[in-house]
């Protein structure tokens, strides 16, 4: 009796694969970003009985978060954003000047930078639905045949997602709105991220 030969993914196509590589390379770099934010407040906030390990917790994820990225970066040979020695120094300094200024204004920071990586990720999860439900497509999916690559990718980031709603929750649930300066504060980080998202995901 024959054996029926176990069926090939089919590989991602160039807009398929031009996305994974920018999501990719954006997501390990966002990651890096936001490690090196809690670093630096909890640098400054680790005597804080109340805010270490809360902070601790947050940074814990982030860790989970960038290692997750950097094995995808490897596996899929794709290049880190050239950004990364500015987003080294940028991160680390982002977080240890909003802790210096208060435990108010470091909430409203973690409040503006998840905002801006929740909207991003929220981007990026409707993008790859929408590849996923692509008629064409739909017809490998149905024999099995699709690269499950893309699949991967939207479980995960559909729960970093989560994870970063989570700490913007935690943030507004400790005051981050009555931070001194709040709307000035959170809108040059949001600015920030947003540039940064932007320059990462194409130097």
């Amino acid at each position: 009796m024959a054996v029926t030969p176990p069926l090939q993914p089919r590989p991602l196509t160039e807009k398929e694969r031009d996305f994974l590589d920018r999501a990719l390379r954006v997501n390990q770099a966002g990651e890096l970003g936001a490690n090196l934010i809690y670093s630096g407040q909890y640098a400054i906030l680790k005597h804080d009985k109340h805010l270490k390990p809360l902070i601790r917790h947050m940074w814990d994820q982030e860790v989970h978060h960038l290692n997750t990225f950097n094995t995808l970066l490897a596996k899929h040979r794709v290049r880190p954003t050239a950004m990364h020695p500015l987003w080294n120094i940028a991160g680390y300094a982002v977080g240890v000047g909003t802790a210096l200024i208060g435990k108010k204004a470091a909430m409203a920071c973690t409040e503006a930078v998840e905002t801006e990586i929740g909207t991003h990720y929220n981007h990026q999860v409707r993008v790859l639905l929408e590849i996923l439900r692509d008629p064409e497509l739909k017809a490998f999916v149905k024999r099995g045949e699709v690269d499950g690559e893309l699949k991967g990718l939207l479980e995960t980031i559909r729960k970093f997602r989560d994870d970063e709603l989570e700490h913007l929750d935690t943030a507004v649930g400790h005051d981050s709105k009555g931070a001194e300066g709040y709307e000035i504060l959170t809108n040059l980080i949001r600015g920030g991220c947003k540039a940064a998202i932007w320059l990462s995901s194409r130097i």
